[in-house]
């Protein structure tokens, strides 16, 4: 079976193809089930994915799934896989990378090793012996980087909106004089170990920033830790930072997870006498994309924000470069643009330039 977006893709791509290639060996032919017979009593299917029910009720030896990035996945989980089970059947993936989506998880599967069952290939137009070079570097010289790297470069690690640039990103020791904050962006408490393979990585994070604020308003970020953890597991990794770095403030994403998890933190904070002023962080009724464009591109295109050069920074700079593509995780990107509604939160009351005087650094007052 070959299957494509839609039936019209799949018969304007394959059909006229295959009896090319198979005129010797077809028997028949019905265009209008889009259905070859070969002389051996085998057939060849051409579907459409845009009606999942054409693919039901067949046992199949060997399916194609060309551009799959655009093809649904429950159509293979739910409709192909069963299909080729009791033939042990083999499928072929083929597909123009858009974004991180769920094709980019079965490449991955191939090219990390993990598994014997699969394997990955990549392939760019430059591969392919039959196009001029030269329409390639013209291509090149008229279309958006974007449109390049995907169409021609098959990328996978092309921006969506060219928000950040990787030359932004910055590294530098850390600056003597400054302030702490801490900004949390939760995730679900999910139990981690149900979710396998591809469902696990698609997961949320919870990302704890911690972040410098130096006498200049510039930002050091010291680290931003991450990871998929329970509702404990959270609070604890919670009070770790502030145990260490004592920050001026720590700000939670307002909601039904900060409700959840907040019980928990204060407990620890008595049991511990660990305390730190919590604050509630909000969207400002501001979509994801432009709080981050707003708290974010301006500062580290002006290199007001670096980062710890003890860290390795390559989630983040993956994460940054890649915002906002869809199916890519942006949850540390996230986490560190909630520092803006820290920074501009005055934490010390007005007093005369005379009178001021700071009786504990840690609270500020």
């Amino acid at each position: 079976m070959y299957i494509a977006p839609t039936l019209g893709q799949a018969r304007s791509i394959i059909w006229e193809l295959l009896h090319d290639l198979g005129r010797e060996v077809i028997k028949s032919s019905h265009v209008n089930n889009l259905e070859i017979t070969l002389i051996n009593g085998r057939k060849i299917l051409v579907r459409g994915a845009d009606n999942p029910d054409s693919l039901r009720g067949v046992s199949l030896t060997f399916v194609v799934l060309d551009e799959v990035a655009f093809i649904k996945q429950e159509i293979w989980e739910k409709v192909i896989r069963a299909s080729l089970s009791d033939q042990k059947g083999r499928a072929l993936f083929i597909s123009t990378p858009s974004g991180r989506n769920w094709f980019y998880d079965i490449y991955k599967l191939g090219t990390e090793q993990t598994d014997e069952e699969w394997k990955s290939w990549h392939f760019t137009t430059r591969d392919n012996e039959t196009i001029d070079p030269k329409e390639i570097d013209a291509a090149q010289r008229t279309l958006s980087s974007f449109a390049f790297k995907q169409e021609y470069l098959s990328s996978f690690d092309n921006a969506g909106a060219d928000v950040f640039k990787e030359e932004w990103f910055k590294t530098k020791p850390e600056p003597k004089h400054g302030s702490y904050v801490i900004a949390i962006d939760l995730a679900g408490f999910e139990e981690v170990g149900k979710n396998a393979g591809s469902a696990k990585n698609r997961l949320d994070e919870t990302a704890i920033a911690i972040v410098k604020i130096e006498d200049n308003g510039n930002w050091w970020v010291e680290k931003i830790e991450h990871g998929r953890w329970d509702i404990m597991a959270t609070a604890v990794h919670i009070l770790k930072a502030v145990r260490e770095y004592k920050p001026i403030a720590t700000g939670i994403e307002r909601g039904a997870l900060k409700n959840a998890v907040l019980p928990y933190l204060t407990d620890l904070m008595r049991r511990n006498n660990i305390y730190t002023h919590i604050q509630d962080l909000t969207h400002g009724n501001k979509k994801k994309v432009d709080r981050v464009v707003w708290s974010l591109q301006g500062r580290m295109e002006h290199g007001r924000i670096s980062f710890n050069e003890e860290q390795d920074w390559k989630e983040f700079e993956d994460q940054m470069i890649m915002f906002p593509t869809a199916g890519v995780h942006d949850d540390l990107v996230d986490a560190l643009s909630y520092i803006d509604q820290l920074t501009t939160t005055n934490y010390q009351q007005d007093f005369e330039e005379d009178e001021y005087e700071i009786l504990d650094i840690t609270v500020g007052f």
